[in-house]
């Protein structure tokens, strides 16, 4: 409790170094793509069940050979059922097509956009995850809603996890500051403080993360961007390397 009134004061302190605050509240979507395939064991594990399978084996009942021969008679007709797996690599994983939902079979995969959206520098498009300003919608989830919908254009394919966000995070936006960049991570644990506060303006974005699963679909058309892609948690570091650890946190899995 200590802790948490302390770094409570630290960002009230940290606040009031503006000369002017405005509060804009983001509502964001995780749109994820939950794996198609079971993903491959790995060496360990799989070392461990051949073990424990061989260990069992020697333990185990033998029943009389007139009983197996009844059960490898089971099934037998005059029908017969070829099953040949589909190929865990995909074309668009060979041409590491990013802008395809078929790659990465085993993996979660996350949207994201390239194109304009609140905070960004004017006319410049920034990698960003689906996302709207709070504006009049009857609650946040009602937002969050909303943003997804003006990208896919329907949600009859989607689920949202919750009414409730999953993440939180502040960004500070400042104006007027030559060498600083015009965004900075302040959240609970990382405050921004400015060196000379009489000649700083702030706004401060608060974004909330909703999750929200893609459901019995491999394919939407993405609009109201650029660009899109669907990637790992791995890959889309790549995209927010500032913030990896806000959403190494966020995305367990």
């Amino acid at each position: 409790m200590q802790k948490s009134f302390t770094l409570l004061s630290r960002s009230l302190i940290a606040r009031r170094f503006c000369t002017s605050n405005s509060d804009k509240i983001v509502a964001a979507v995780l749109f994820e793509r939950l794996p198609v395939v079971i993903p491959k064991i790995d060496p360990e594990i799989y070392a461990f069940q051949e073990f424990s399978f061989r260990w069992k084996q020697q333990y185990r009942r033998k029943y009389p050979d007139e009983v197996l021969a009844k059960s490898d008679a089971r099934g037998k007709g005059d029908y017969q059922i070829d099953y040949t797996p589909a190929p865990r690599i995909t074309e668009a994983d060979k041409t590491n097509d990013r802008r395809s939902l078929q790659r990465a079979l085993d993996r979660r995969l996350y949207l994201l956009l390239h194109g304009s959206t609140y905070g960004a520098p004017a006319g410049k498009p920034v990698w960003h995850f689906p996302e709207k300003v709070y504006e009049t919608e009857e609650t946040l989830r009602k937002c969050a809603e909303s943003a997804l919908k003006s990208v896919i254009g329907d949600l009859s394919n989607t689920y949202f996890v919750g009414n409730a966000p999953m993440a939180h995070i502040v960004l500070q936006s400042t104006e007027d500051a030559p060498g600083l960049p015009s965004f900075k991570n302040i959240g609970a644990t990382l405050l921004f403080f400015v060196p000379n506060p009489m000649f700083y303006q702030c706004t401060s974005i608060q974004r909330f993360f909703f999750k929200s699963q893609v459901i019995a679909t491999n394919k939407f058309k993405v609009g109201k961007c650029e660009d899109h892609v669907w990637v790992t948690k791995d890959e889309l570091m790549e995209y927010f390397p500032e913030q990896a650890g806000f959403l190494s946190q966020m995305i367990i899995s």
